[in-house]
């Protein structure tokens, strides 16, 4: 197997994973309320990542950082995983799933207008054109095709997903700024993010029940949302030839994902959802085409 199938396999391979994760999630949410599944998934996604870095031999690196690090770690870990994760879990609690994935795949627009204040980036017609595509997406998403009155179908649960996009595209710019390695980094801000998640875990709810089912459920969340799934990519990044000829597979995950959540859920896919997220993958995609005209 040459080094590019073995980056394709990776990929794949990590797609999906990420294609099974929305299903989880609802399965997750019915013997767990979200914020265990935060806490659960958090901690075993800590884990992973620790024990990657001890694989690696790199895992003294992680407790001899420096207070400047240590800090960038705790504000990057108070966003992804806790503000994040929060906000999306409450998103699939409350949205029927194939709604909160699709809204939730608006961040690389978000990324953009925030990319204007936050890194003096200007906002080409490109990208605007791209945002303006993927709003149709939200709206025709948001009102189940009936956005001629604008009636939201669940005005809440839309804007908890939202906002989880927000989140997600702070965390990328703000992981832009740290040249430390990625699993060195994004395990630092998971043991703060599983502090946060212990607090509002004591705070707002309680300890998971201590059966299979939702142990192994946000085991699951953790390991494949949030951890190996990280590494796969990461893998498939580094063998590939250049990410360009492996990036692209990603947006499979979402189409793949509704084929999940109709067969394992059961839901019935609308035809506003499939349509909606089109045009925010079409936005994403002309969005990339900045980096090359």
């Amino acid at each position: 197997m040459t080094q590019q199938q073995r980056a394709y396999l990776y990929a794949a391979l990590a797609v999906f994973f990420w294609s099974t994760v929305a299903t989880a999630f609802k399965l997750a949410l019915t013997v767990l309320d979200f914020i265990q599944l935060l806490w659960l998934a958090s901690f075993s996604s800590c884990v992973v990542l620790i024990a990657v870095l001890f694989k690696q031999g790199r895992v003294h690196k992680l407790w001899h950082q420096s207070h400047r690090a240590w800090l960038h770690s705790a504000g990057l870990g108070l966003i992804n995983p806790f503000l994040y994760y929060l906000l999306l879990f409450k998103a699939y609690d409350v949205l029927p799933a194939q709604e909160a994935l699709a809204l939730n795949y608006t961040w690389p627009l978000v990324l953009s207008l925030l990319s204007v204040p936050l890194l003096k980036q200007r906002l080409r017609l490109i990208s605007l054109l791209a945002i303006v595509l993927s709003f149709m997406g939200v709206l025709i998403i948001a009102t189940r095709g009936q956005f001629s009155h604008l009636n939201f179908a669940n005005p809440t649960g839309t804007l908890f997903a939202l906002s989880s996009s927000l989140g997600w595209a702070l965390f990328w710019i703000f992981n832009l700024r740290d040249q430390r390695e990625p699993v060195l980094k994004l395990a630092s801000s998971f043991l703060f993010g599983v502090v946060y998640t212990t607090v509002a875990l004591l705070l707002w709810s309680h300890w998971p029940p201590l059966h299979w089912g939702a142990l192994l459920s946000g085991v699951y969340v953790g390991c494949f949302e949030m951890g190996i799934t990280f590494i796969l990519w990461l893998k498939a990044l580094s063998l590939a030839r250049d990410s360009a000829s492996i990036s692209n597979i990603a947006y499979l995950a979402p189409f793949i994902s509704l084929v999940f959540i109709a067969v394992i859920l059961g839901e019935t896919i609308l035809l506003s959802s499939i349509l909606g997220l089109i045009l925010i993958i079409c936005g994403i995609l002309i969005q990339t085409l900045r980096y090359y005209y």
